[in-house]
């Protein structure tokens, strides 16, 4: 059985109380010892269990960061080379497979070498998918021969970490142009035959016949679509493993659905992909319509990175983690409250963020384990089942939208509200994660 930390001094708990009811507004110090009231007192105090549940949420930016650089060397993340001319509908392809917003998906990408751009879902620190893509390819301002470079020192890169890899071309079903794009492809593949290709085909509504305003039942069946397609896929040929139409619009578009297609790319890509990674994104469009219940923006895009981190969660608990290891869990929440933070126009520090945790979830981590954890374990808590810390980061997930959402409307966050929150979204999420944990 895993002994409890050190126990903290009285000023040690109380420095930490004050700080919590400094974040949340009061009010902690009441839930915490009505929720220590649900302890079996048979397995430890009260007392040493609220002192020893405390402690876990002391941050230690340097510790946190040893966490994390650990836990991002064992994701199964993905980095996938967006190939193609802009309007290509590559940027459409990281809203689809991931359901950011465009506009996030506009500001999250980052300059990363001359000529190519990154984004990181859900974080940069913590990514699941790296979405590389090339700037202005066609635009007659590059060099082939520096972007070819620049892509195949990418994938050195990432060969060296053991990462997975896919090449994704995109191009317009009415583009036969694709000189440029044929030359690189060739080129990457002469020089890494091992990464899986997978062409997309795209914007398929500019060759649907005047008279069709909406999607047909996918695959499409139109003269001209085919034929086009054929012809892509001639153009191309040796030079992909995969292809796919898809067309991935706006909601302003009116055409239903929206990530027509989507289905039949996130399949080619588990053929293409390793086990776990395929798991990994198959887990992420899986849980997507949870996103839709709420119609707030702000609540609806915090699920967006709400979601990731619970797979993580689950995933880094699949193995038995005993208590004592609860920092590592920690460490991602940290990191989940700070995106979340940003998301609402607040930049927190990891200890800053450390304090929005303890703060929402101290009370409500110390009731669950009365409740919950004691089903795991003989003896009070060795092990937190997979589904458990992933419905936990959810709930925590939905408890700081509550905190950070009170903020921006300029009031003072509710503990009780957060806390019903986080009670409702972790019932709930429990018998998802469950579920799918079977």
């Amino acid at each position: 059985m895993a002994h409890p930390p050190e126990k903290p001094s009285d000023k040690e708990s109380q420095n930490w109380l004050s700080k919590a009811q400094a974040a949340i507004g009061g009010g902690l110090s009441s839930g915490w010892s009505n929720a220590t009231g649900f302890l079996p007192s048979k397995f430890l105090p009260v007392e040493q269990t609220a002192q020893w549940v405390t402690g876990w949420f002391k941050v230690d930016e340097a510790e946190v960061a040893e966490i994390l650089e650990k836990v991002r060397a064992e994701l199964p993340t993905t980095e996938a080379l967006l190939i193609g001319k802009p309007q290509a509908g590559k940027s459409s392809i990281v809203r689809g497979l991931t359901g950011v917003s465009s506009g996030i998906v506009g500001q999250g990408f980052r300059p990363h070498t001359q000529h190519t751009q990154q984004y990181s879902y859900p974080t940069a620190e913590l990514p699941l998918i790296i979405f590389t893509d090339t700037v202005g390819l066609g635009d007659g301002r590059q060099e082939t021969s520096d972007v070819i470079r620049e892509l195949t020192g990418e994938l050195e890169e990432e060969k060296a970490e053991k990462r997975a890899n896919v090449l994704i071309l995109t191009v317009k079903i009415n583009d036969f142009a694709t000189d440029t794009l044929q030359q690189i492809a060739n080129q990457i593949r002469q020089q890494h035959p091992e990464v899986p290709c997978l062409l997309a085909v795209t914007c398929l509504h500019e060759l649907y016949p005047s008279s069709v305003t909406d999607h047909p039942p996918y695959p499409p069946s139109f003269e001209d679509v085919d034929r086009a397609f054929a012809e892509i896929q001639r153009s191309f040929k040796n030079l992909f493993d995969r292809a796919v139409l898809i067309d991935f619009t706006l909601e302003e578009d009116e055409f239903n659905s929206t990530f027509y297609g989507l289905e039949a790319l996130v399949d080619a890509l588990s053929d293409l992909l390793p086990e776990a990674e395929a798991r990994t994104i198959g887990e992420l469009l899986e849980e997507r319509e949870a996103g839709q219940e709420i119609g707030n923006i702000y609540r609806e895009a915090g699920r967006r990175y709400i979601l990731p981190f619970s797979v993580m969660a689950g995933a880094l608990a699949a193995i038995p983690l005993p208590l004592a290891t609860m920092p590592v869990l920690t460490a991602l929440q940290v990191s989940m409250v700070g995106a979340l933070g940003q998301l609402y126009g607040q930049t927190l520090n990891p200890s800053q963020a450390g304090g929005v945790v303890s703060a929402i979830a101290g009370g409500f981590l110390a009731q669950t384990i009365g409740r919950e954890l004691v089903k795991f374990i003989p003896g009070f808590g060795s092990v937190i089942a997979a589904s458990w810390a992933s419905a936990y980061t959810w709930a925590l997930g939905e408890g700081a939208c509550v905190y950070f959402g009170d903020l921006m409307g300029g009031k003072k966050p509710d503990p009780k509200r957060i806390q019903a929150a986080m009670r409702e979204s972790f019932a709930i999420a429990k018998e998802r994660f469950k579920n799918k944990s079977k």
